[in-house]
């Protein structure tokens, strides 16, 4: 990955994190994308003294405002007119319904349309590589997900189950979507199932809710390093480079459900994001 630049969102933390560290030291310059200046701090300290790189920077950007990211993606491209790897990490679990800045459920806000305006706006800058590659990190949760778009902030029915399955069936979907929109192009778009990674996606930071449940189960999760070693694979093997639209679990393809499947759906669901994210 010498000479590579790595976009790594939310990865101040757990997967991200990880990630962050194996990329830098393959030799990768690896820009984190954190909402919190001083997490994300923290965290950039953290990842060079354990690649024991110098080639980490630290961007902010909150993918629950499509203010935020739009300032990001001007100030990254400004900054990197070439992106190798996007590998789309951060991801939130609300147990209580939250909306972001926009409006949106938050799941559904930050998993999917954050990533999905982000992505569009660097498209340009990954076809710019030599072989651009998009790295989703959705869940097995997508198999009891839908859409409910005529509901997009679930005023009806929430609980955080469904509204973190939507988002990643929408995560699906999306990668399906857009390898179809990417063929013929050197960029390629998989994503994957990490497994039940031990992080901290379900710990409200303001309060600490849940952080006692998460020590309790430690020992039945897999370590961020773990969880992330699909994510690696998807980003850095050199036999996938013509791989595209595939949903990964282990580093096998994984047969999907009917739901995520679904050309029709996935194809709404992209013209409902565009409409959404102000790209349509």
């Amino acid at each position: 990955m010498r000479g590579k630049y790595v976009l790594i969102t939310g990865a101040n933390s757990g997967m991200g994190l990880a990630a962050t560290v194996e990329m830098a030291r393959r030799g990768a310059t690896v820009i984190m994308a954190c909402r919190s200046r001083q997490r994300g701090e923290e965290a950039l300290a953290e990842a060079k003294r354990r690649s024991g790189s110098e080639q980490i920077y630290l961007m902010l950007c909150d993918l629950g405002s499509f203010v935020s990211i739009r300032a990001f993606a001007e100030e990254f491209k400004a900054a990197y007119p070439v992106l190798d790897v996007l590998m789309n990490n951060a991801g939130v679990v609300t147990v209580r319904r939250e909306l972001t800045a926009d409006g949106y459920e938050r799941d559904l806000g930050v998993n999917h349309l954050g990533h999905f305006l982000l992505t569009n706006l660097l498209l340009d800058n990954l076809k710019a590589a030599e072989q651009g590659r998009i790295v989703v990190v959705a869940s097995g949760a997508y198999k009891i997900g839908k859409l409910y778009l005529d509901d997009h902030t679930l005023s009806r029915g929430f609980n955080p189950g469904k509204a973190y399955a939507r988002s990643k069936l929408a995560n699906i979907l999306f990668t399906r979507e857009l390898a179809a929109r990417l063929q013929g192009t050197s960029v390629t778009v998989n994503c994957l199932h990490p497994g039940a990674v031990g992080t901290s996606i379900g710990v409200n930071r303001e309060t600490g809710f849940g952080r006692s449940v998460l020590k309790l189960l430690s020992h039945v999760f897999l370590t961020p390093e773990q969880g992330a070693d699909t994510a690696i694979y998807l980003a850095t093997a050199p036999e996938l480079g013509s791989v595209s639209g595939q949903y990964y679990y282990r580093r096998k393809i994984q047969e999907l459900a009917p739901r995520a499947r679904n050309e029709e759906e996935a194809a709404r669901l992209w013209k409902w994001s565009l409409e959404q994210s102000g790209l349509d």
